[in-house]
């Protein structure tokens, strides 16, 4: 039993090694300009807390999300944020080796168990100890704290996230939100298996890293859903799963500094991340009198029929692509885009 136990440690000390990678230039790049810049401009909600009892002066960050459509956690005077430790979702799975057991406020689901139970693999639910997930978003918040729904920016639930932290790129899901469960509005938590990719074992569920230095990046966008069939939802540690989404994580990294990929929305409009330019699949999914055109926002005129479904979200018409096997059913990819 000793050995077993010996064994399964080992494993996931391999696992956290294993899923991290350097940091691309663009995203370095990103990364020193953002801290440098001491402070967000566009800043889409703030006064949040990195920690319990800090000054509230963490925002979530809009200033590259009409040329890179990103959005991201950041502080004052040069601070990202902090990681704290979320074992929420399945409990005692295998990849379980009881770090999580020192956790005050565990809770036995995540945001969107319901459309992981939905993706028919299996898995009734995120399990923080082999999905690396961030906590992103603050939903009922007590009177006079701050709120913020990232899905109003574009940021669609289950869509892969870029971590930077203790000079590594980790990709990620956006997993689960902050609820009403403390009396301040937190920002600045992932699950324990990102955290250990990040950080190694030392961490555990009542001990994180409390440095102001973690950049997390979202992206807006269904071209950011791996869907039923782009992830392993199934996998039973951090490694497996992290490299099932990598290809796509390397995708969206292309966004930032202009490094190509998908296009970034350009104008103003009422709806950030839904602005000319933004990838969708529907009219539905743009800002105004826009309307989806070939996949993207436009001013054509005219109403574009939403796309059929199709069996692999995420991959459907128009999503991005690089070649066929990144479309679902009998779509093909025509210009970086699935098509009929």
């Amino acid at each position: 039993m000793i050995l077993k136990t010996s064994l399964v440690a080992s494993l996931s000390a391999l696992a956290a090694v294993t899923t991290a990678r350097d940091i691309p230039s663009n995203v370095k790049s990103f990364y020193d300009s953002i801290r440098s810049q001491r402070q967000c401009r566009n800043v889409l909600a703030g006064g949040f807390h990195s920690i319990q009892g800090d000054s509230g002066n963490f925002d979530y960050c809009g200033d590259h999300i009409n040329d890179y459509n990103v959005i991201y956690l950041q502080g004052k005077n040069g601070q990202l944020v902090n990681m704290d430790i979320d074992c929420d979702g399945i409990q005692h799975g295998p990849a379980d080796d009881g770090r999580c057991g020192s956790s005050g406020d565990t809770q036995s689901i995540t945001s969107f168990a319901d459309t992981v139970r939905g993706y028919g693999t299996g898995q009734r639910d995120l399990d923080a100890n082999a999905h690396p997930y961030v906590v992103f978003g603050n939903s009922g918040s007590r009177p006079g704290y701050p709120n913020f729904d990232p899905q109003r920016h574009g940021v669609e639930p289950l869509s892969v996230m870029a971590v930077v932290c203790n000079n590594k790129l980790i990709y990620g899901v956006w997993g689960d939100e902050n609820g009403d469960d403390g009396p301040e509005a937190m920002v600045g938590e992932a699950s324990i298996s990102l955290a250990t990719a990040c950080f190694g074992r030392g961490v555990n569920g009542n001990a994180g890293h409390d440095g102001n230095d973690v950049l997390y990046i979202a992206f807006p966008g269904r071209d950011a859903v791996p869907g039923a069939r782009g992830a392993k939802w199934n996998a039973q540690n951090c490694n497996d799963f992290e490299n099932s989404i990598t290809a796509l994580g390397d995708r969206l990294i292309q966004r930032i500094g202009g490094g190509g990929g998908t296009p970034p929305p350009s104008g103003n409009c009422s709806w950030k991340g839904h602005c000319e330019g933004a990838p969708c699949g529907s009219d539905n999914d743009c800002s105004d009198d826009l309307t989806c055109q070939s996949g993207k926002c436009g001013n054509g005129g005219g109403s574009t029929p939403p796309p059929p479904p199709c069996s692999w979200e995420g991959h459907c018409q128009g999503a991005s692509c690089r070649d066929e096997n990144d479309c679902a059913d009998s779509l093909v990819c025509r210009s970086g885009r699935c098509a009929q």
